[in-house]
């Protein structure tokens, strides 16, 4: 098993206003599972647009950088109006926990302390997994973790995060290179997240989006 790209059609933690046309200009390539954020776009949009994504076979993920209880339940409730496959991000709260269970998606809230927009992820990495083992055993399907926002040395948390816990985890935010996508691989990850890297040209100079993703691809396609 290899990490899986999840393209995120988002910048600086926004949807996109021009999310549609872009999925739909790279709605053929290899790529399973699309996202995008809470924030920025209309709720017919937001419809449409998970419509659009369905009708080609792909997985779709609504990442909610919001914090407060309130915010993360409207986040929950989007994410089933609109038929989400997954809901990521969200401070864990029990309502909104509770909101989820009888409800067909699945659930990957934040883990760690997560503060402010764009995201910072603080504390120590052993209050995260046993925060990450309590939640376990409550029953959500995995966790959204901003291992490059993070306070201290991301890799190091990382590793000893995901080594300690059973669950699928997401490293979102801030992959902006192909030495960071290697090392979410050597980490072991579930799947990774790139959405701003792509809008602001990281991977190939000058390219559109399509390139950007492409070059993404064709690396990770080494791996297999």
């Amino acid at each position: 098993m290899y990490p899986m790209l999840i393209t995120m059609l988002t910048l600086n933690d926004k949807t996109v206003e021009n999310a549609q046309e872009i999925f739909e200009q790279c709605d053929d390539l290899p790529c399973n599972y699309w996202g995008f954020k809470d924030i920025g776009l209309p709720r017919d949009k937001i419809k449409q647009l998970v419509e659009a994504m369905k009708n080609k076979g792909k997985t779709t993920l609504l990442e909610v950088v919001s914090l407060t209880e309130k915010e993360c339940m409207e986040g929950a409730e989007l994410a089933v109006e609109c038929h989400f496959d997954y809901l990521m991000g969200t401070v864990f709260y029990d309502s909104v926990f509770n909101f989820l269970k009888d409800k067909d998606l699945r659930y990957m809230p934040f883990c760690g302390k997560v503060t402010g927009h764009p995201s910072v992820l603080e504390g120590t990495v052993q209050e995260a997994i046993d925060e990450a083992k309590k939640l376990e055993k409550l029953g959500v399907d995995g966790f959204d973790l901003l291992v490059y926002r993070y306070t201290g040395d991301p890799e190091q948390y990382a590793r000893e995060f995901i080594n300690n816990i059973k669950l699928p985890v997401v490293i979102a935010g801030s992959i902006y290179n192909l030495e960071r996508i290697n090392k979410v691989k050597e980490l072991n990850a579930w799947a990774f997240t790139i959405g701003s890297a792509f809008f602001q040209k990281k991977f190939v100079k000058g390219g559109s989006f399509r390139e950007q993703l492409k070059a993404v691809l064709s690396f990770i396609t080494r791996w297999q």
